[in-house]
């Protein structure tokens, strides 16, 4: 296990136990009790405060500014979640959130949407007083946390306790080099495809445009529908959101730009319990296009200890600019693997009611 040589705990991310742990120490504070299922394997739950925010544009605070204060000068105007509120696609609203930080000085933490919230084009960014980066909080950052939000495909109906984002907390430099990772895909296969694409310290996934038996390789989200709720379950019916994609030839896609897919890599995923996995969200290298909003693998994803085949990673891609064809096998994204501080109480999938364990092409948890 990798060590941090400036704290005696091990370095990582750190699991469920100790993100409660937080809570019961006072770093992670709210003002409510927190939720049954809020903390995750590798991550905790973010959830919506009680007022929102229409800005101007998006922003960051800088060095030398708070949330509060940028919110003064670009807010358009304010409103309450505590009965719910629909956010309109093509604006950007700003919402405290209920958590507030005051990390040890050794833990740091990043945070990228949920994975229903990116399968449903929902572009979400967490923010901090004086921050200079969106996604992540400093080491020791003493603080509240904001989240940005804006719906690209569908409206959306959010509320008091919404959770679309969610956060990890590290200590010390857990992110496995090439050698590294190379010998655990040894070990334990951390793709189905064995002569795996390993470089930089990423794990090459490549695009299924062959698809299923139905020849069904995806979806397009439709323009102008009604609005989702992302706190109900198979709420809405599939065909009034999304147009099926059926292959095309030996297997290629012309990205329509300002369009948003749904596809699903050619190579199952496989995370060990002692492992925490991110699919980095855009590679200039592999075309101009964005792949993968929802970037957090938990320990246990696609993992079976009687020997499963893994869970294949549901894309959600946006073309940049110009259309861009994208044919069956070309390499799409990579996935970075973090060893884990200790191995977490529960694992995805196994232990948990995780909704996309196993899965193949998926749409969000929101459709019936």
């Amino acid at each position: 296990m990798a060590t941090d040589e400036t704290d005696q705990e091990p370095a990582g991310i750190l699991p469920d136990r100790d993100i409660a742990a937080l809570f019961e120490a006072g770093a992670i504070a709210a003002p409510r009790a927190r939720d049954e299922d809020q903390i995750q394997p590798a991550s905790l739950d973010l959830r919506l405060g009680d007022r929102a925010y229409r800005v101007r544009a998006s922003f960051l605070p800088g060095l030398l500014r708070t949330v509060d204060e940028n919110l003064a000068r670009f807010s358009l105007h304010e409103f309450s979640l505590e009965a719910g509120a629909v956010l309109e696609t093509g604006c950007v609203y700003i919402v405290p959130l209920q958590e507030r930080l005051a990390l040890p000085g050794a833990v740091r933490a990043t945070a990228n949407p949920k994975s229903s919230t990116g399968r449903l084009d929902i572009f979400t960014r967490v923010l901090t007083d004086r921050g200079r980066e969106f996604d992540k909080v400093a080491p020791g950052y003493h603080g509240p946390l904001y989240l940005e939000i804006s719906p690209r495909t569908f409206p959306i109906l959010v509320r008091q306790g919404s959770r679309l984002s969610q956060i990890r907390f590290r200590r010390g430099e857990p992110a496995l080099n090439g050698a590294d990772l190379e010998a655990l895909h040894a070990e334990h296969r951390l793709t189905s495809d064995s002569a795996a694409n390993i470089t930089g310290g990423g794990i090459a996934l490549s695009i299924d445009l062959k698809g299923d038996a139905d020849h069904l390789v995806g979806y397009r989200g439709k323009r102008h529908t009604g609005v989702v709720d992302v706190d109900r379950r198979a709420a809405n019916r599939i065909a009034d959101f999304w147009e099926p994609i059926h292959r095309s030839g030996e297997g290629e896609l012309v990205l329509d730009p300002d369009e948003f897919y749904i596809l699903v890599s050619k190579e199952s995923v496989h995370v060990p319990p002692a492992y925490a996995a991110e699919m980095t969200p855009f590679d200039p290298l592999v075309g101009e296009f964005r792949v993968h909003y929802a970037g957090f693998f938990d320990p246990g994803f696609g993992h079976d200890a009687a020997g499963g085949k893994g869970s294949r990673a549901v894309l959600e891609v946006r073309s940049h600019e110009v259309p861009f064809i994208l044919e069956d096998g070309q390499i799409v994204g990579r996935l970075v693997y973090e060893h884990m501080a200790s191995l977490p109480n529960r694992l995805y999938g196994a232990d948990l009611k995780s909704n996309y364990q196993a899965q193949g092409l998926k749409l969000s948890k929101h459709f019936a």
